[in-house]
C-alpha cells in the first residue's frame, strides 16, 4: 500500500525481461535475450560468409578460364612484343636489348639445322668422298657456330655493360645466345628490328 511508484516499475520491467539459461548476472541495461552459439557452430557461420557461393565445379571451371585467357594474352604478346604479357624469361629491358641484338645480325647458328640436313643426307650417300666432305662439313660448321657465338657473347657483354649499369643482367648472354641458333622465322617472340638495324 506504501510502496513507492519508483520500486513497482523496476519490478514490471524485472517480469517483463526475457529468462535467461546464463548463471551470471547481466548488466540491466544489456539483455542478451538469446543463448551463446557453440564455437563449431560460429567458426562454421563465419566460413559460410567467407566462401562464396561458388561449387568446386564452378571454381575449377573459372580457373580454367583465366588460364585460357592468360595463355591467349601471351601468345599474342609473343607475337607483338608486348612486355605486360611476356613469359617472366623475356621479360625486361635487358632480355629486350638481347633479342634485339641477336634479330639485327645474320648467326651462323640459325642455320645450323638446314646445314644439319644437306650433311645428313650426304653422309647416307653410299659415296666415300661425299661422305668424307659430308665430315669435313660437320666439323667446319661446329668450329663455325662456335667462334660465332663467342663473338656474338663478346659483343653482347660489352653493350649490355654499357647500356645497363646498374641493372641485373645475369643469364642475358646465354638467353641471346639460345635465341642465336633458332631460325629467325620461329623465333619468339617475334623479331622486332630488321636485320643491319640498331637495337
Amino acid at each position: 500500500m506504501f510502496r513507492s511508484r519508483a520500486k513497482d516499475e523496476k519490478a514490471q520491467d524485472a517480469d517483463k525481461a526475457p529468462v535467461t539459461d546464463s548463471s551470471q548476472p547481466r548488466h540491466p541495461e544489456a539483455p542478451k535475450g538469446r543463448p551463446t552459439p557453440k564455437r563449431s557452430q560460429a567458426q562454421s557461420s563465419r566460413r559460410s560468409v567467407a566462401n562464396t557461393s561458388m561449387t568446386r565445379k564452378e571454381a575449377a571451371k573459372r580457373q580454367r578460364e583465366e588460364r585460357r585467357t592468360a595463355m591467349e594474352r601471351q601468345r599474342q604478346a609473343l607475337a607483338s612484343g608486348d612486355e605486360r604479357y611476356l613469359p617472366a624469361r623475356d621479360k625486361g629491358p635487358v632480355r629486350r636489348f638481347a633479342r634485339d641484338f641477336v634479330d639485327s645480325r645474320f648467326n651462323i647458328a640459325e642455320f645450323f639445322l638446314p646445314m644439319a640436313v644437306v650433311i645428313l643426307v650426304l653422309s647416307m650417300v653410299r659415296v666415300a668422298s661425299l661422305q668424307n666432305v659430308a665430315l669435313l662439313l660437320w666439323l667446319v660448321v661446329i668450329v663455325l657456330i662456335v667462334l660465332d657465338s663467342f663473338v656474338t657473347a663478346f659483343r653482347l657483354k660489352k653493350q649490355l655493360h654499357e647500356r645497363f649499369a646498374g641493372e641485373n643482367k645475369r643469364g642475358a648472354v646465354a638467353y641471346a645466345l639460345m635465341r642465336s641458333l633458332q631460325m629467325r622465322r620461329l623465333r619468339l617472340p617475334k623479331p622486332q628490328v630488321k636485320r643491319g638495324e640498331r637495337p
